[in-house]
This record gives structure tokens, C-alpha cells and sequence, in this order.
């Protein structure tokens, strides 16, 4: 999330920043195999993934998309990692990129999406070691300049969760790049089965009781004044295309 081209609302971010630990990034790549060619397109990627992607900085993850206009796209996601870490990913040996040429890039189609997402520990929820499964992906459109207010937003929900549901884990990402494409921040609701998204929604109801009656209302202004609209996707974790095994380890949110 920096769509903010004036350097007097930048300054909040960096002195935050500077108070912190640098927290890890995600580079995520949207591939679309040929329609003819998956069987390929799966077996190169696995390969490729388990032989330079398994360990260390560069350690990538692969996920399915589910649902939504992307449906039957893959989702190539390097990473926890950092930028530093970018300048020899980017690099890589000729074996390495020779690999992905011959065994990945003619099964897939040209055009494609990469996008960078700095994960917000503040907001996150990883309390407990979990194996990744399921995902469900809330993408949201932050309004020019209204970045602020969207956190004090965050905020509030973020309260409701930990208070009224703490074991359930959750990552909150803000994109790194200004973009057009509606993608600033992003919620993803880690889950075992899919039978949680047929549970009654108690979040109006889990608001009220952790910030007051009649507050939920107030809540929804407050959205709509900093947000343009969202969208939601369901991933699944493939582990056998994944160099990542898909553990993820608790760790302590700052701030």
C-alpha cells in the first residue's frame, strides 16, 4: 500500500519503520499455464521449485487459485524474504534460469503478474505453528491518501479477532508497489477445511461487543470513507509443486 506521492504523508511510514524490525516480503508471481500443457507445466514447475526454490531466502511456495476471474491460474510465491534478497534471486546462475526456459516458460502462457507484498506483523495473527492449506484472499482498494485512516480501520479489526477469536490464524500484507489494479492490502484467513466459510458471519456482532453497542454502523462509514471496494479469492497450497513445505512457525507481532 504506497500510493502516497506526497513526501509530508510519508513521514509517519518511515519513522515507523525506523522503530522497527524490517518485516519480510513477499514476491508473488501469477503464471497461467497453457491449457494443453498443464501436465508439463506441473512437472517443470516442481522440478524447478524443489531444485532451486527449496531452503533459504529464494524458498518459494505455489498456490492454486480457486475461484474468481484467476481461477486455474497458479500463484509462484517467493519468499519470507527480504529485498535484499531480491538483487540474487534476480541474478541467478545460467543453470538456473536455462532450467526455468526449458521446463517451465514454454508451458506457461507470456503474460503474466508480479506483485510484492510486505507482510504487517502488527495486523497478522501467527500465534501457533500451522501447515499451510487453504486460503482465503481479501484483496482491498485503499483510497488516495486515505492510507491513515485505513489503519485505524485496521485496527479496530484487528482488536475484534484477537479478542473474540485468537486461535484463528491470519497474515495482513500491504503491497510495496503504487499500482492502479486495486491492490493495496491484503487479509488472508489461513483454514483446515472449507467448511469455516459456510459458518455464520459473527464479526458484526463480535464488533459491538468489543467496541461498544451501535458501533458496528459507524464502522462500515469508516470503511467506505478510506476504501474503493474489495475482492476475495481461495487459494490452495500445492506442496508437491512447492520447494516450501508449508510450515509456518508461531512468531511474536511488534508494535
Amino acid at each position: 500500500m504506497r500510493r502516497t506521492l506526497l513526501i509530508l504523508l510519508l513521514v509517519p511510514f518511515v519513522i515507523t519503520a525506523q522503530d522497527r524490525p524490517q518485516e519480510p516480503v513477499f514476491m508473488n508471481v501469477m503464471l497461467t499455464p497453457h491449457s494443453a500443457k498443464i501436465t508439463e507445466f506441473e512437472a517443470g514447475i516442481a522440478a524447478h521449485n524443489k531444485k532451486y526454490h527449496a531452503d533459504g531466502p529464494a524458498t518459494v511456495s505455489v498456490f492454486w487459485i480457486a475461484s474468481g476471474k484467476n481461477s486455474g491460474k497458479y500463484i509462484w510465491s517467493m519468499g519470507p524474504t527480504s529485498w535484499a534478497a531480491f538483487d540474487e534471486a534476480n541474478n541467478p546462475d545460467e543453470a538456473h534460469t536455462a532450467d526455468w526456459n526449458t521446463n517451465v516458460a514454454p508451458y506457461a502462457e507470456a503474460v503474466m503478474e508480479t506483485t510484492y507484498w510486505k507482510n504487517d506483523m502488527k495486523h497478522s495473527n501467527f500465534s501457533k505453528d500451522f501447515a499451510l492449506k487453504n486460503l482465503a484472499v481479501f484483496v482491498i482498494d485503499v483510497k488516495r491518501f486515505k492510507q491513515m485512516e485505513f489503519m485505524t480501520v485496521l485496527d479496530k479489526v484487528q482488536k475484534v479477532y484477537k479478542e473474540k477469536d485468537p486461535d484463528h490464524q491470519w497474515g495482513s500484507y500491504m503491497n510495496e508497489l503504487a499500482n492502479n489494479d486495486g491492490q493495496d492490502y491484503v487479509w488472508v484467513d489461513f483454514f483446515e477445511k472449507s467448511a469455516w466459510k459456510g459458518e455464520a458471519n459473527t464479526f458484526p456482532q463480535w464488533f459491538e461487543e468489543v467496541h461498544g453497542a451501535g458501533s458496528f454502523p459507524g464502522f462500515l462509514k469508516e470503511v467506505e470513507a478510506c476504501t474503493n471496494g474489495e475482492y476475495e479469492e481461495l487459494w490452495m497450497f500445492r506442496p508437491d509443486l512447492s520447494g516450501a513445505d508449508g510450515k509456518v512457525e508461531a512468531v511474536v507481532a511488534g508494535g
